[in-house]
C-alpha cells in the first residue's frame, strides 16, 4: 500500500476548515472540508473518510482537488449534458415554423400539436422525439403548448368585424 496524500495546502487549520464548513449551506462541501480537517488533527484516511460518508479513494481525489485548487476546488462542478437533438439553427426554423403555422393542404392539420410537430421535425431533420421531449423544446423557445382557437384559412375577418359591429351587445 502506498503512502497518503499529504494535504500540502497550510493557510487554513483544521478548526478554520471547521468554521468554514459551519458557514457553507452546500453538504456536499462541508462533508468534504470536516474529512480533510479530520485528516489535518491525524486521523486516518479511512476513519476520516467514513466519518463523511465517503471511500477513501474518493478522499484521496478531494484531496488531491484541495491541494491543487484550494477551498474552491471542493465545490461540485457542473457536468455537461447530452447535447441537444436539435441544433441552433435548427431550433431557430422550428420557432419560425411554428409561429408560421401549418400549411392546411400539405400538413393536413390547421394548428400544430406537439404530435404533428414531431412528424414536421421528423421529416425536416431526420430526428426522432417524444411529444414531451417536443413540449420542452417549445418552453426553451419560450413558446407554450397552448393552443390558439383554430381558424378556417378561408375565413373573412371584414365580415367578421362587421358582424361584431351590427350585433346587439350582451
Amino acid at each position: 500500500m502506498g503512502r497518503p496524500i499529504a494535504v500540502r495546502r497550510q493557510e487554513f487549520s483544521a478548526q478554520d476548515l471547521r468554521v468554514l464548513a459551519a458557514a457553507t449551506r452546500d453538504g456536499a462541501v462541508v462533508r468534504r472540508l470536516l474529512a480533510i480537517a479530520l485528516i489535518l488533527e491525524g486521523h486516518s484516511r479511512a476513519a476520516a473518510a467514513g466519518l463523511n460518508g465517503m471511500d477513501r479513494q474518493t478522499l484521496r481525489d478531494w484531496v488531491h482537488r484541495y491541494n491543487d485548487e484550494g477551498v474552491s476546488g471542493l465545490r461540485s462542478r457542473v457536468i455537461p449534458g447530452r447535447p441537444g437533438a436539435l441544433n441552433e439553427a435548427q431550433l431557430a426554423e422550428l420557432r419560425t415554423v411554428v409561429l408560421e403555422g401549418p400549411d392546411p393542404e400539405r400538413h393536413r392539420v390547421i394548428r400544430w400539436r406537439c404530435a404533428d410537430l414531431r412528424e414536421e421535425i421528423a421529416a425536416r431533420w431526420s430526428v426522432s422525439l417524444h411529444e414531451r421531449s417536443i413540449g420542452r423544446l417549445l418552453h426553451r423557445l419560450g413558446m407554450t403548448r397552448l393552443q390558439p382557437r383554430p381558424h378556417h384559412p378561408r375565413q373573412d375577418a371584414a365580415a367578421q368585424e362587421a358582424f361584431k359591429k351590427t350585433s346587439p351587445a350582451s
